[in-house]
């Protein structure tokens, strides 16, 4: 099975906010965390996504969301370069 590890983005009071997570289907939790059921600090915002990566494994993935997380440079960077290539205020998947 394959899993992902993802990295969306929504705006509130004109600043981008960030949301890792993993899953074995990107779709269906994409659109989870858009209809208020993904996770509860996802409610209630509209969410692009702005990265993901695959996975073999889900220890692998796991593994890797965890270093995400915590690296804050990394996202940043991953958040300037969508901004940047996105219109923000299209829809996407």
């Amino acid at each position: 099975m394959k899993y992902y590890v993802y990295l969306i983005l929504s705006i509130k009071n004109d600043k981008y906010i960030s949301y890792v997570g993993y899953t074995n289907n990107l779709k269906k939790r994409l659109i989870l965390h858009n209809t208020s059921k993904g996770a509860k600090f996802t409610k209630g915002r509209v969410w692009k996504l702005a990265y993901f990566k695959k996975y073999k494994s889900k220890s692998q993935a796991l593994k890797e969301e965890y270093k995400l997380k915590k690296d804050y440079i990394l996202r940043l960077r991953i958040k300037k370069k969508f901004i940047k290539n996105e219109n923000f205020s299209s829809t996407s998947i």
